[in-house]
């Protein structure tokens, strides 16, 4: 029998590059997720290979959203757009509406934006990390995930998931937001020569279905033999955090206005900032530093109004409150601003706090109806 200390080191040991490699690809041959810019395993081995484009659309739908969230969007997005070329041609107007309710609408101008490049140049996206960098809204993990996954080129992709999964396998105690360049580390030691972007996929897969945030379940995962984190019995310890600071609460009031037919006033933001160039009712001035007015007091134009509710809503680094407002209004739309009629409303490039707030003050206004 080994002594005991000879035996802990088999238990710790990690397995070499090539072997953790080789144990999650086998792994995600078998249990890789369908989703729909993907070319599976199969069909990678019978030549099939990514489309650039939808790998690149994918990816920047993807950016601080879920994929359950992003697929519907990415079906929506190549149906009207198969390809580079038809998305430059889209208006930027349709291209926003089409993303209302995703989220980061940076992400949205910055993919017309992008289009319209790689549309001069042939309807080429770069094959290389430096040239996908020089697109706009591509940053560095972007563009290390489009050249493993799109071109099948090494790379070190590092997501969340990724650095959950690293985190607990060499059982890392710095804090995750200190532990970036150590992660990259070990991720980068690990990628093979060989199927590198089905690598990055499956690092991924692994940190969406396996090593998950809360019960991770580790009886099921390839790279168990050579987890520290499973040997110590506390693998939901990692990735370490520093404690969260409280979101500041910001407070303004929107106000919601119907003509007789029903229609709804809106009107779009400036391009830049805070959700812009999306669509909205009328709101007082808010933003992620300071309070807006929040009494009726404060509406934008004559009116019966009245209060209707209050809605909430999280952004990224601040949370809102808004008081609504609604009221029945005659005659032309106030400068810069528009009638959007019934069937109309679920079409415009509402995000999804101002949904919110119109349907506070007439429910159901924002989903799909058809034209009367």
């Amino acid at each position: 029998m080994a002594p005991p200390d000879q035996t802990r080191k088999a238990q710790t040991r990690k397995p070499a590059p090539d072997d953790t490699a080789s144990r999650l690809l086998a792994w995600y041959d078998v249990h890789h997720r369908e989703l729909p810019w993907r070319v599976s395993p199969r069909e990678h081995a019978r030549g099939v290979r990514p489309d650039p484009y939808r790998i690149w659309l994918s990816e920047v739908m993807l950016q601080q959203t879920t994929v359950e969230a992003v697929k519907s969007y990415f079906r929506v997005f190549v149906e009207k757009w198969p390809d580079v070329e038809a998305l430059a041609a889209a208006p930027t107007e349709d291209i926003m509406k089409a993303w209302a309710g995703l989220g980061y609408y940076s992400r949205a101008r910055n993919l017309k934006a992008c289009a319209d490049l790689v549309a001069t140049r042939g309807g080429r996206f770069p094959d290389t990390e430096a040239g996908l960098r020089d697109l706009p809204g591509i940053g560095a993990y972007t563009s290390a995930a489009i050249t493993a996954i799109a071109f099948d080129r090494p790379a070190t992709v590092v997501d969340g998931n990724v650095e959950r999964v690293i985190s607990r396998l060499f059982s890392i105690t710095t804090p995750l937001s200190e532990a970036k360049t150590e992660i990259r580390a070990h991720v980068e030691a690990m990628v093979p020569a060989a199927r590198p972007g089905d690598f990055a996929q499956a690092m991924m897969d692994l940190g969406a279905t396996i090593c998950t945030p809360r019960r991770p379940r580790c009886m099921l995962c390839p790279l168990r033999g050579g987890c520290s984190a499973v040997v110590s019995g506390d693998p939901e310890n990692f990735p370490v955090r520093l404690p969260k600071a409280d979101k500041p609460q910001r407070r303004g009031a929107a106000f919601v206005a119907t003509r007789e037919d029903g229609a709804v006033l809106l009107r779009k933001r400036p391009e830049k900032g805070l959700l812009g160039g999306m669509t909205e009712v009328p709101t007082t001035g808010w933003t992620a530093r300071v309070d807006g007015a929040t009494t009726q007091a404060a509406a934008p134009f004559p009116g019966d109004w009245r209060r209707v509710g209050t809605i909430t809503h999280v952004f990224t680094h601040f949370a809102l409150e808004l008081e609504v407002f609604y009221a029945h209004i005659k005659g032309d739309a106030p400068a810069g601003h528009f009638w959007s009629r019934v069937h109309e409303i679920s079409g415009e490039a509402l995000p999804t706090v101002m949904k919110k707030a119109i349907e506070a003050a007439i429910p159901g206004a924002t989903k799909k109806q058809r034209p009367h």
